[in-house]
């Protein structure tokens, strides 16, 4: 109860943020900001919503942003909005369907070729697949594009990271955007995931969404313990935006949406605000140290418990792995 005052009141925690702080808040004002004018950032799902707010104040602070979209029309249209307001800023639109390994690779590829620095890394792509899909890869489609995408994006860029950090002097930072839905999904995650990729009749939307948030954060802690082993001045954390209404529910508009969210209105967060935690984490200097941490308000705040299980973690890591190295030539990869 004292939690939800505190959220609805928007009182700060020990950052010195919460609930109603905005993203252009957040990165004002810190000692170490004039690092942000010397970074390189790939922001994914940048062309509405929470996405669209994070590069639009980052590229005010002075960021370099690459904006990888399948639409290279809505990441030209963003950029534009950007322009017009901060026309001195660098901006590059590259294609990227995160659903399609294959195009993960080529992103990269492409990237890598542009021989340019990486600081940050922003996984903030999401999609909630209403009705069952499956990927060119065989994976269920939410899954594939809201994890298994951003974990082969972000193994395929670690080195490129790191050798950034060790050139630069500046740490780099990888920021994994889930959601507190995460805590949604209870049970064998695998185990899930093989069923509703074989048959449509176990697939519920939800239960496929919070499912792969909650891999999002099992990511984020078996990848900060691979940072480390690499000794790579490279953090990663996790973040909940909080709950705001953006293009995630533009397959469910109507009566019932907009019933749902005018009785949850007092709990909805604008955009600038739900952008605050993931630009806060992706760039104030008191998170040096911290890594593999889940943040909600602009504060570190506990996960689920399965998904601070450091088996579950190793578990999916291992199975991410054996996905992403599967012979794209052959017909039908083995899926999870």
């Amino acid at each position: 109860m004292l939690e939800t005052v505190k959220y609805l009141l928007g009182s700060a925690g020990p950052s010195g943020y919460g609930s109603k702080s905005t993203a252009e808040q957040v990165t004002q004002g810190f000692s170490g900001g004039h690092h942000l004018r010397s970074m390189t950032a790939i922001i994914t799902g940048a062309t509405s919503g929470i996405g669209a707010e994070t590069a639009r104040v980052l590229a005010k602070r002075g960021v370099r942003l690459i904006l990888p979209a399948r639409s290279i029309k809505a990441a030209e249209d963003t950029k534009a909005r950007i322009l017009s307001e901060f026309p001195e800023s660098e901006i590059i639109v590259m294609h990227l369907d995160l659903s399609s390994m294959f195009s993960v690779r080529k992103f990269v590829a492409q990237f890598l070729s542009l021989g340019l620095p990486l600081h940050l890394l922003i996984n903030n792509a999401g999609k909630f697949t209403h009705e069952h899909a499956i990927s060119e890869d065989g994976i269920e489609m939410t899954f594939a594009t809201n994890y298994l995408g951003h974990f082969l994006l972000t193994k395929l860029l670690i080195k490129k990271m790191a050798e950034t950090a060790e050139l630069s002097g500046i740490q780099g930072r990888i920021v994994n955007v889930s959601s507190s839905i995460h805590s949604w999904f209870s049970g064998d995650l695998i185990g899930y995931l093989r069923s509703i990729t074989k048959s449509r009749s176990d697939y519920d939307a939800t239960r496929a969404y919070a499912l792969s948030k909650l891999a999002n954060v099992l990511h984020t802690k078996e990848l900060a313990l691979k940072l480390k082993e690499m000794e790579a001045n490279v953090t990663v954390n996790c973040v909940h935006p909080g709950i705001v209404r953006t293009r995630l529910t533009r397959e469910r508009e109507g009566l019932v949406t907009d019933l749902v969210f005018f009785l949850a209105s007092k709990l909805l967060k604008t955009i600038p605000q739900a952008a605050a935690t993931t630009c806060y984490v992706a760039t104030n200097p008191r998170l040096g140290n911290v890594s593999g941490k889940y943040f909600a308000d602009c504060n570190e705040a506990p996960a689920s418990k399965l998904a601070s299980s450091s088996h579950e973690a190793s578990r999916l890591w291992s199975a991410s792995e054996f996905v992403v190295s599967v012979d794209p030539t052959r017909s039908n990869p083995p899926p999870f």
